[in-house]
């Protein structure tokens, strides 16, 4: 109790070090889901409306990333970052970079499979309209993201929600270094195994408020999309 006390203390202080980590969170997962959103909607919705050989298998691979561990995906990003990887020379590894790349990869798989779904959904109850009209496959695409935009936008934030709450990606491209890549998650875990519990209930605090202002401007959007377009 008292370690909460003195976690609920920094919170309403606005602690310099508790702000600069949440700031940092914030930043880098924020980058991650809009990064992996500009591929993710797109190739998600021509997976839905395309007919090419391979498409089920490509929705089964899509799917099945969905649950990739986060250190798998830490690991694969850290091997093409290193010093002796194809993409070393640029020097961005232990960097708030790496972090974006790493949240990013994991982010993708989700982004592109929940689009897929949703698109799909409303592409066979368009498909005679949009064919009727003359539509080639780019432009029913088009369509079709313009027409789901309230509900892929509950799929960036799940995206963004799935990037903030991960740990072990950005712990092993990031190495949670204190002030440049220490994000809510890595400190959590840093500052819990210090005994430095008042920190670390701090950042719990704002993680789980933040997860539900997710969820509920989630909900929010829904309900408000299905309220005013049925």
């Amino acid at each position: 109790m008292e370690a909460l006390s003195v976690a609920f203390g920094l919170v309403t202080a606005g602690d310099v070090k508790l702000l600069s980590i949440v700031g940092l969170s914030l930043s880098v997962s924020l980058s991650a889901a809009l990064i992996a959103a500009l591929f993710a909607l797109p190739t998600g919705a021509l997976i839905a409306v395309g007919r090419f050989p391979g498409r089920q298998t490509l929705t089964i691979i899509v799917n099945g990333f969905m649950g990739l561990p986060a250190v798998v995906v830490g690991l694969l990003v850290y091997l093409l970052l290193s010093r002796a990887g194809p993409l070393g020379s640029f020097g961005i590894l232990f960097t708030p970079t790496a972090m974006v790349i790493a949240q990013a990869v994991l982010v993708v798989p989700l982004l592109t499979a929940l689009t897929r779904q949703i698109v799909e959904d409303t592409w066979r109850q368009y498909k005679e309209q949009l064919d009727s009209l003359g539509a080639s496959t780019i432009q029913a695409t088009a369509t079709l993201l313009w027409d789901t935009r309230h509900s892929l936008f509950t799929v960036l934030l799940a995206g963004f929600g799935r990037a903030v709450s991960e740990v072990g990606a950005v712990m092993i491209v990031g190495g949670n270094i204190d002030g440049v890549t220490r994000v809510m998650t890595t400190a959590i875990a840093l500052e819990t195994s210090k005994g430095d519990l008042p920190l670390a209930l701090a950042l719990g605090l704002i993680l789980i408020v933040l997860v539900l202002t997710i969820n509920a401007l989630a909900f929010a959007t829904r309900e408000w999309a299905q309220h005013r377009f049925g």
